[in-house]
């Protein structure tokens, strides 16, 4: 893509039905040398919608023009953003987002093998970057801040410093992904110009910055993710779709603030290239536009009914969601979609009281007491030859008992002091008259003969060392499971060994503060 442009055709199809351009002297510059790097980012906050389209579009021409692309998912930034995202469920927001700009990228013809994707958690943790927010933050106002923020995070009564952070963040990003060019809505200016006087001072380049215009939603003003009668989510049913156009803003002869006319505009037409309305002959007939002016001017003059207009957008629209409905037809999606946004109508039982009966159905991991414990003993168990007593320290006053059939796979002698990894809220359960206050955690492979192996925390984990899932760092455990709700072994299911021996919860890391929790050789193996 891209090889037979001249620099100055790249730069036409780079910068075409963008609101505005700074810096497209050093675009120009580069392209006369190599193709450019630019990125796209999101913030992994509420669910996508259709006017994702508009920047799909523009990712479309950046890749003709030859551009090398990434497209960052925030979910560092969604959380700071007021808490857009919560901690607990920024993993499932990641997933769910990929797979759908993935699926909307598809239906519009883009191939995903151009394209890099990254996750902002994979780099924004890091020290290096770490230690550039503190160097920004020493040099960025509160004013300037929230000045660069004041389009973009959500603006409350008390802001939390995480949002004073966010607008700094996005400005190292361009560095780190070692871009040329950052691409997003015109509402982002003042977060592009924060970067641009800032970004020097630390000793990087200037970036250029490409603007989309920004889509009004249905209500006429911006079309937000959060104001749910404002856009048409890409899952809609075509049901939805026809009710959500139905009530949109659409004042006969008004091209100002139409939300319908700008989606033709800003998404049809790019895309597609073309427009249709069906209507009876004695009010024009059918018609094909292949120029936007002309619909404009039609819909201006009141020659095209806002109820015609509309039709014609369902039709259009319709046949660009096909494709994602079918592909969140599986199972598998499905399940990620309602667990990454889940339906607020069940936690209302929390509103009236009832906040006890919600958080006991809630199936998150981080409701697991997991630690890393030492074995301090091993012994045979006194009535019973397959099993065996191991005394545990857990961080505690006094070390657990675990009772166990564990010496069976691994030795009693390769069982003292070692770390191992333990579930310790549970009910203890007397196993022939000894109480057995935890659980081991191993990994296992069934087959002719069985093999277990413990899991093993990172090296220099300390007893009682807290075990999460990654995500879910920040949420309390029980103190002790109810064993009727059957919740670990709701959980357990999905706990297993990946292909890299790493201890996984639905393909998410068991991590302590050092790192990984890992078993020897098992691959592939379950977690019990």
């Amino acid at each position: 893509m891209g090889e037979q442009l001249s620099p100055d055709e790249k730069l036409h199809l780079i910068t075409r039905n963008l609101q505005e351009v700074l810096g497209e002297e050093k675009i120009k510059q580069v392209l006369a040398e190599r193709e450019l790097k630019v990125y796209w980012g999101t913030a992994t906050t509420g669910k996508p919608h259709v006017a994702y389209f508009v920047p799909m579009s523009k990712i479309a021409d950046f890749l003709k023009a030859g551009c090398e692309v990434t497209i960052l998912f925030a979910d560092l930034h969604a959380f700071l953003d007021n808490m857009k995202a919560p901690w607990e469920l920024l993993e499932l927001r990641v997933q769910y987002y990929e797979q759908v700009i993935k699926a909307m990228l598809e239906s519009i013809g883009v191939p995903l093998d151009k394209l890099k994707f990254i996750k902002g958690t994979d780099f924004q943790l890091s020290r290096e970057y770490t230690l550039d927010v503190y160097r920004l933050s020493s040099m960025v106002t509160e004013h300037d801040a929230k000045k660069a923020g004041a389009e973009v995070v959500k603006q409350v009564d008390h802001p939390l410093l995480s949002g004073l952070l966010y607008p700094g963040l996005q400005a190292l990003d361009e560095e780190y992904l070692k871009v040329d060019a950052q691409f997003g809505g015109v509402d982002q200016r003042k977060i592009f110009t924060l970067a641009e006087k800032y970004l020097p001072s630390l000793g990087y380049a200037k970036r250029s910055h490409l603007m989309n215009p920004m889509v009004p939603g249905l209500t006429g003003a911006k079309m937000s993710s959060s104001e749910e009668e404002s856009k048409i989510d890409l899952l809609d049913r075509k049901e939805d779709v026809k009710k959500k156009l139905k009530k949109a803003f659409c004042e006969p002869g008004n091209i100002e603030n139409n939300g319908v006319l700008s989606f033709v505009k800003h998404v049809l037409f790019p895309l597609v290239g073309e427009f249709s309305i069906k209507r009876d002959p004695k009010f024009g007939g059918d018609k094909t536009y292949t120029d936007f002016e002309e619909v404009e001017k039609e819909f201006g003059e009141e020659l095209i009914h806002p109820g015609d207009l509309k039709a014609g957008v369902e039709v259009a629209l319709n046949k660009l969601l096909d494709p994602i409905r079918k592909k969140f037809e599986s199972p598998e999606l499905r399940k990620l979609s309602n667990t990454a946004y889940p339906d607020p109508s069940k936690n209302k039982a929390a509103g009236k009281g009832n906040s006890k009966v919600a958080e006991e159905d809630e199936l998150v991991p981080s409701r697991l007491d997991i630690r890393v414990g030492k074995v301090i003993s091993v012994e045979k168990h006194p009535d019973a030859d397959s099993l065996y007593l191991e005394k545990i320290d857990v961080g505690e006053a006094e070390p657990r008992t675990v009772v166990s059939g564990l010496v069976a796979y691994v030795s009693q002698e390769a069982l003292q002091d070692r770390l191992v990894v333990l579930l310790c809220n549970l009910k203890p359960q007397k196993m022939r008259g000894v109480e057995s206050q935890a659980m081991l955690l191993c990994a296992s492979i069934e087959g002719e003969t069985r093999r277990v192996e413990p899991l093993d925390p990172p090296e220099g984990s300390s007893p009682g060392e807290r075990v999460f899932v990654e995500g879910y760092e920040t949420s309390k455990p029980d103190d002790k499971l109810n064993p009727k709700k059957k919740l670990w072994e709701k959980l357990q299911v999905d706990l297993k060994v990946s292909g890299q021996c790493v201890a996984q919860w639905q393909d998410k890391h068991l991590m302590t503060k050092l790192g990984h929790i890992t078993c020897k050789t098992l691959k592939g193996g379950n977690i019990s």
